[in-house]
């Protein structure tokens, strides 16, 4: 399963159809920040998907976290200004624990990461809008799952 990562379009979507263009997803997360596009996003993405609430959806009935399950993982999804992520992904990692994740995919801090801990992984697209990682170039990231294996990230630039 092809799995498309994004965050932080901040209501700006002419990269998020590119990206949608180019990787033709089976399944769409968006992790927050999307200041009001999320009926465009559901039209547009041509796929299932998820949506959690950022720090600047004020007006919006999307919850600030998602758990569900891929082709036999579980995955926490938040936006990431709840549990500090400019201050690191531990916090984060407790919360997937928690929702006894294998995955946590979050947004919030425009800069693409991704961290293979022990018993769950972090992992972070960045920003399609404002990036703020060296280069500046708008990120995401595509996440391959398959049942029985370990799954696969591929940060990309447009």
């Amino acid at each position: 399963m092809k799995i498309l990562l994004v965050s932080d379009t901040h209501g700006r979507d002419e990269h998020l159809e590119e990206a949608l263009e180019i990787e033709k997803p089976d399944f769409l997360c968006h992790m927050g920040d999307l200041e009001g596009s999320e009926d465009y996003i559901r039209v547009i993405a041509n796929c299932p998907l998820a949506m959690v609430s950022g720090n600047n959806d004020f007006w919006t009935d999307l919850n600030p976290e998602v758990t569900f399950e891929l082709q036999g993982f579980r995955i926490f999804m938040t936006h990431g200004h709840y549990y500090y992520a400019h201050s690191g992904n531990e916090q984060l990692k407790s919360a997937g624990r928690r929702n006894k994740a294998d995955i946590v995919l979050f947004g919030h801090t425009h800069r693409p990461t991704l961290e293979f801990d022990k018993d769950i992984i972090v992992a972070n697209p960045g920003s399609l809008t404002y990036p703020r990682q060296e280069k500046r170039r708008p990120s995401y990231m595509v996440l391959y799952l398959e049942k029985g294996k370990l799954p696969k990230f591929e940060t990309k630039f447009l």
